[in-house]
């Protein structure tokens, strides 16, 4: 069986696992956001951190748990990489410099999972476990808790309450991510991924030479790097690396895992809003450009020009052989529309318009699907953007499930909009304006500036993956892409729970045969239309200096 079939034989079957798994995955997640019992366990950890478990909080209050939350897990993972010469199973491994320590803490608490250093040489077991780990749980949880919010705004009326972030956050991350995270990780280590407490072991090499192979935990933190759209490797080769990802059934398992979560939470919104058509609408916009994204990614790796490549059968120059084309091309895909960022191939070896298509994925706000829970309150943004300007094509208020969007409404729509452009566009000129900062790239001309354009879109984004061929691991760019990081996630979250607040507030308005109706072909149509305008006008110019001219050459 050819490479290729086979790769469009993983997408098919991809296709149907997602698809049997959307209403009982997505059904449960709404379940456990709104139901009012608490589990044993939940009581005993409120009655620890000081909460009222049933106390619902302003979205101000609510906000402010998220950020009061993160910047003490900020602070913890700093300290712990600082001090981690002296932790058990450090491997001997130093403590890490200030300004990787400083842009890897801020990475994996904002669902980053950007990393400027070599995972298996950089960070002991301890390290590993008690802060990487830790952050790839609770980071997921807190984007679905700030949806979960926004969905809350949409289907509560004359309140200016959103729910309750701890509740969330500790609901979220007993009762879905931790079960989920125990049963994958026992089927990766049964097929072939390594969990285990070991340090360095040294082997002679076929070549007489003497390699020292790692060991540790693997299997339980590479599930969660994929469930919880994270991406941050175990190894410095991420998921092409054979103790991450052995064969080919564990790479099909892993895209599914990084894929489920945020492609069932549209059946929870559309639960909670008590109308699943709804849902339907939203997913079937992220799957469209996910469809589009594997197959236009595949093609290009398939059939770009030369010799040497088509006497390959395609561009095989940085991807795994056990793999193949087909099946790199749909993680490669996957992994940049959603806020994942793992790789199983080097995406610097992409094709000019393959590596164009990664980058642009990102731009897109990754929302097809998306983060966990990132990707759906994106995508809920365009929606009522979409709202909006239809409601101007006809001359008449525009309004949402029931809401109106008005001015305000409006101005956190566009500030969430405008804030990660802004970011990129910014990072990416400062630092081609900055001759220190051009010298770290191997590369000139439109691959150089591509890699700085991928680096400031990843960290703006919060995905993680990046090109290769630039230096990074540098007290400037740890602290830019650091910063980047920050303000791509927790600025966007301030107007959504902002917006979510202002929608709250509101009386519910009846609907009219004026209503345009947003769970239909039509709106379906409109809300990609929107996807793509915003982003095409937005970045087309950064495009077409970097993978775009360097494809056309």
């Amino acid at each position: 069986m050819s490479s290729t079939l086979a790769g469009w034989l993983q997408a098919i079957a991809l296709v149907g696992a997602l698809a049997l798994c959307y209403r009982p995955l997505g059904d449960y997640i709404a379940k456990l956001l709104t139901t009012a019992k608490h589990l044993r366990v939940e009581r005993g950890l409120y009655r620890v951190i000081g909460v009222d478990g049933d106390a619902d909080q302003r979205w101000p209050v609510y906000l402010r748990s998220v950020l009061a939350f993160s910047a003490v897990s900020v602070l913890f993972l700093y300290l712990l990489q600082r001090i981690q010469d002296k932790l058990l199973l450090s491997l001997g491994d130093k403590a890490v410099e200030p300004h990787t320590a400083f842009n890897t803490a801020v990475s994996f608490v904002t669902n980053t999972n950007w990393q400027s250093y070599g995972g298996e040489s950089t960070m002991g077991h301890v390290v590993q476990m008690a802060g990487l780990a830790v952050q790839n749980f609770v980071s997921a949880a807190v984007g679905i808790a700030i949806v979960a919010a926004l969905i809350r705004g949409f289907t509560r009326s004359k309140t200016d309450r959103v729910g309750n972030f701890w509740v969330d956050l500790t609901r979220i991350s007993l009762r879905l991510l931790l079960p989920l995270s125990i049963v994958f990780a026992v089927v990766l280590a049964a097929n072939g991924v390594i969990q285990n407490f070991h340090g360095f072991h040294d082997i002679a090499t076929l070549g007489g030479d003497t390699q020292s192979i790692p060991g540790g935990p693997v299997a339980s933190q590479e599930v969660i790097k994929e469930l919880g759209t994270n991406g941050g490797g175990f190894f410095n080769a991420n998921s092409a690396h054979p103790f991450e990802n052995p064969n080919g059934f564990t790479n099909w398992l892993e895209i599914f895992l990084l894929l489920v979560i945020s492609f069932a939470l549209p059946r929870t919104f559309g639960k909670m809003v008590g109308d699943n058509r709804q849902g339907y609408a939203i997913v079937a916009v992220m799957g469209l450009f996910w469809v589009a994204s594997a197959a236009l990614m595949t093609l290009a790796e398939q059939h770009h020009g030369g010799a040497a490549l088509q006497a390959a059968g395609g561009a095989m120059e940085g991807k795994e052989q056990r793999f193949g084309i087909a099946a790199s091309s749909l993680f490669a895909a996957s992994t940049t529309l959603t806020s994942t960022g793992a790789v199983d191939a080097a995406h610097d070896s992409l094709t000019p318009f393959g590596g164009g298509l990664t980058i642009f994925n990102m731009m897109l706000g990754e929302i097809a699907p998306g983060g966990t829970g990132s990707g759906l309150y994106g995508m809920l943004i365009l929606a009522v953007v979409a709202v909006f300007v239809a409601g101007l094509m006809v001359g008449r208020t525009p309004e949402y499930l029931g809401k109106k969007l008005g001015g305000r409404e409006m101005k956190f729509a566009s500030l969430y909009i405008l804030t990660t452009p802004a970011l990129v566009l910014i990072g990416t000129g400062v630092a081609m304006a900055l001759p220190g900062e051009r010298a770290g790239m191997l590369n000139s001309g439109a691959h150089g500036f591509s890699e700085v354009l991928y680096a400031f879109t990843s960290a703006s984004n919060n995905n993680g993956s990046a090109f290769g061929g630039i230096t990074v691991n540098t007290e400037w760019y740890d602290t830019a892409l650091g910063l980047a990081m920050l303000f791509g996630r927790f600025l966007p979250m301030i107007f959504v729970l902002a917006l979510a607040g202002s929608l709250a507030q509101q009386q519910p308005v009846p609907a009219t045969p004026g209503t345009l109706p947003t769970h239909k072909p039509l709106f379906v149509g409109l809300l990609s239309g929107v996807v793509l305008i915003v982003v095409g006008l937005t970045y087309f110019p950064a495009l077409a200096l970097g993978p775009i001219a360097e494809g056309l050459h």
